[in-house]
């Protein structure tokens, strides 16, 4: 054999060898990076200074979501919705909201769980210009009072409330609570503020605000005058991330949710 022909041979050799390797090497497929996604939460306003925590802690155990909030009164989140807003959880400061909402067959039947209680507190001006000390002095004439309007949560508790202390306290009571009311507000967050900002003497909230405004001078009313929210929480049968939306409600159930929701007023349902 020639050389020239030797040489030829060795190279297509060489040449096939260095083919079969490329082909049986091992492929290794470009790492996929998660998709980012953007979880909607609609949430009684009551809810603002616990679920804003809850969403941070949420986000950071699942580096791709991004948890956005719509904080209302219940009855404008309920609206809200029904007239196509996009969400995919709501959590609600009533049960009569997450009812109509079941009812118009934006929540399913059964699907929506009671997650927390609330309980009303008379929280006053740190300065207490009207002297206020206990429950039956909101009834004093020319004292100035901040509600929440009736159709919102709070609001229909606080009137149920008095209604109760009517009973106590005497026919006519709740009368002249009612006529000290200067406003009434469109959630429990601006009955607080006009509280806060001295722009009432005194005002009826959660016990939750009064964690989150501990500046605020508050009067208790007793268990047997109180009346308790319980609030639901339900995915939307329209949500578009309905596992995403399980996964942040499993987590507002769980002892780590819990234990935000207690640290701000809120107690759990027994």
């Amino acid at each position: 054999m020639s050389i020239k022909r030797q040489l030829s041979l060795t190279l297509l050799f060489s040449i096939f060898l260095t083919a079969c390797g490329a082909s049986s090497a091992p492929t290794t497929a470009p790492a996929t990076k998660a998709q980012p996604q953007t979880l909607t939460v609609f949430a009684a306003a009551s809810l603002t200074d616990a679920f804003t925590e809850i969403g941070a802690a949420f986000d950071a155990a699942h580096p791709n979501v991004t948890t956005t909030f719509n904080f209302a009164g219940s009855q404008a989140l309920r609206t809200q919705i029904e007239e196509g807003a996009p969400a995919d959880v709501f959590a609600s400061a009533s049960s009569k909201e997450m009812e109509t909402l079941v009812t118009g067959t934006f929540v399913g039947a059964d699907v929506s769980q009671v997650f927390l209680s609330n309980k009303l507190v008379v929280i006053l001006p740190v300065d207490n210009p009207a002297v206020l000390e206990k429950l039956e002095d909101l009834a004093n004439p020319g004292i100035k009072i901040v509600l929440a309007a009736e159709e919102v949560p709070v609001g229909k508790y606080a009137r149920q409330a008095l209604d109760l202390m009517d009973a106590s306290f005497g026919t006519g009571y709740k009368d002249k609570v009612l006529a000290n009311v200067v406003s009434n507000e469109d959630n429990v967050k601006q009955v607080a503020a006009k509280v806060q900002l001295g722009e009432a003497d005194a005002g009826i909230v959660y016990m939750s605000d009064v964690v989150a405004a501990p500046e605020l001078k508050s009067i208790e009313i007793p268990a047997e005058l109180n009346v308790i929210a319980k609030y639901p929480i339900a995915l939307l049968i329209k949500s578009e991330n309905a596992d995403l939306a399980a996964k942040f409600i499993e987590y507002v159930l769980s002892a780590e949710g819990q234990a935000v929701l207690a640290k701000w007023g809120f107690a759990p349902i027994k």
